[in-house]
């Protein structure tokens, strides 16, 4: 039996063997409640979208302005978002905005790339998922999450590369990595590594403690 507190959503997991009794599994996950305790514990505390509140944009910080006269629409003034309307629904207006905002800065970088490539790229979209920062159909269609958004730049755009490369070859081989660092014009390591260390923090963003 294995447990597992998946650090972008705090959930845990129980893993049982074949044939093994849930009830004794429930029954032992039950036991392990102070390392479950533990392990939450050290998870990334949520960062509202809130009046006050700052959060990573591109990799730089910018804080949340409430209200702002009557801008409805979130407007980004140096590292202040601007917010105005009701407080109700603040929330939810700034993450439409920060989809928005990811879908035209990815869709950009997927053209400049596919350009680079000499390939066709269908459709470009974003997405909220847990277990990828992207893929890439056969059919062209690309699709990222709008938490990149969040992170630095060069972490995007290694994502970037990473999928328009996958125009080319539908495998993660030695061509492969050649042509994502060809595109990407750096090594995408450091970016990979990143997401490794920090990814999880940027789906507590928008999130309540």
């Amino acid at each position: 039996m294995r447990l597992a507190v998946d650090p972008r959503s705090g959930k845990v997991r129980l893993t049982l063997p074949p044939r093994a009794s849930l009830q004794k599994g429930l029954a032992w996950a039950h036991e392990q409640h102070a390392w479950i305790a533990t392990q939450r514990a050290a998870l990334p505390q949520g960062r509202p979208f809130a009046p006050g509140e700052r959060f990573s944009f591109c990799g730089s910080e910018i804080e949340i302005v409430w209200p702002a006269g009557n801008l409805r629409t979130p407007r980004l003034e140096g590292d202040r978002l601007l917010c105005g309307g009701p407080r109700e629904g603040l929330e939810r207006r700034i993450e439409h905005w920060l989809r928005r905002e990811a879908l035209r800065v990815l869709s950009e970088e997927t053209a400049e790339y596919a350009d680079r490539a000499g390939v066709t790229v269908s459709r470009v979209s974003v997405g909220d998922p847990r277990g990828r920062w992207g893929s890439c159909a056969s059919s062209g269609a690309i699709r990222y999450s709008w938490r990149l958004i969040l992170a630095p730049a060069f972490v995007r755009r290694a994502t970037v590369a990473h999928e328009v490369a996958h125009r080319v070859h539908m495998n993660h081989g030695p061509a492969f990595h050649r042509l994502v660092e060809t595109l990407f014009e750096a090594d995408p390591t450091p970016a990979r590594a990143w997401l490794r260390r920090s990814g999880a923090a940027l789906h507590w963003i928008g999130r309540y403690p």
